[in-house]
């Protein structure tokens, strides 16, 4: 049986659509996946260290990483209105001077590329597991903060301030869903497995969308906000139709990231392969 070293993160889009996987509701065709749960970020790490042989990650990183892994047509995450916030700790501020702190999501997240995109050279970044941004913010040891996942909607209850939501940006000036995050899939895996995994991957996908309460339990295992309401707006917004397959606009919207990421000198040097239907 052929080991399948698996991450993915822990935000609701993704224990939404691994409900099947993770509780082996779905068959595995005969494959063993070893599954990891972390934060965007670490998966982003340890995928440059080479330690998945399939994981979710930004596509910020999927670009970096082009030479090693192809994208899966199933698992991704994007669309319109699914972009992330620029929050701050104080009304009516826009990131302007160095001397003001911007809190991202990690290096390698499209978050944080958007930032950078967006308001070059404007502050100080610090890098930050995503869960650490709202609570800095209300505690005033930052200016401004990048706000991704279940915090995109409970932001207003945390007493914090929009400054300008990334996403809607990104629509405005490219016509394109944002692509945030998709699965990954090692160019060293057999084209038989890489074709398995896929399978396994749209079959859980299917699985949890056929009864989304189901996966209400394996989503709250892992997630940072417990609102079963939040969670399901989560789902909602971020598994879409290019979820379940990228698609020709899918596959477009990741050019377009690919062309801005190379303007501010984030240049792959293999182009980003999505695994053929």
């Amino acid at each position: 049986m052929e080991t399948i070293r698996l991450g993915i993160s822990t935000c609701p889009n993704d224990t939404f659509a691994f409900h099947g996987l993770l509780t082996h509701a779905v068959d595995w065709r005969g494959l063993d996946f070893n599954v990891e749960l972390l934060d965007i970020q670490q998966l982003n790490n340890r995928l440059f260290a080479g330690s998945f042989d399939v994981a979710k990650t930004s596509f910020h990183a999927a670009l970096l990483l082009a030479e090693d892994y192809l994208v899966l047509p199933s698992g991704s995450a994007l669309g319109f209105g699914v972009g992330p916030l620029l929050l701050a700790a104080q009304a009516d501020t826009t990131p302007a001077t160095p001397n003001q702190l911007t809190l991202c999501p990690g290096e390698q997240t499209t978050a944080a590329l958007l930032f950078r995109l967006f308001y070059p050279s404007t502050t100080e970044i610090e890098q930050v597991v995503f869960a650490e941004i709202m609570p800095r913010l209300r505690a005033g040891t930052a200016n401004f903060g990048v706000c991704i996942h279940e915090g995109r909607f409970t932001w207003q209850q945390q007493g914090l301030y929009l400054v300008e939501d990334l996403g809607s940006r990104w629509e405005a000036e490219t016509g394109s869903p944002l692509p945030l995050g998709g699965i990954v899939a090692s160019r060293k895996l057999p084209a038989a497995t890489l074709a398995t995994v896929q399978q396994v991957v749209y079959d859980s996908l299917q699985y949890a969308l056929a009864d989304p309460a189901a996966a209400l339990p394996t989503m709250r295992r892992y997630a940072q906000e417990f609102s079963d309401d939040v969670l399901m707006q989560h789902v909602d917004l971020y598994v879409n139709e290019w979820t379940i397959n990228l698609g020709d606009v899918g596959r477009r919207a990741l050019v377009a990231l690919a062309e801005r990421a190379n303007a501010v000198g984030i240049t792959a040097a293999t182009p980003l392969m999505v695994l053929a239907d």
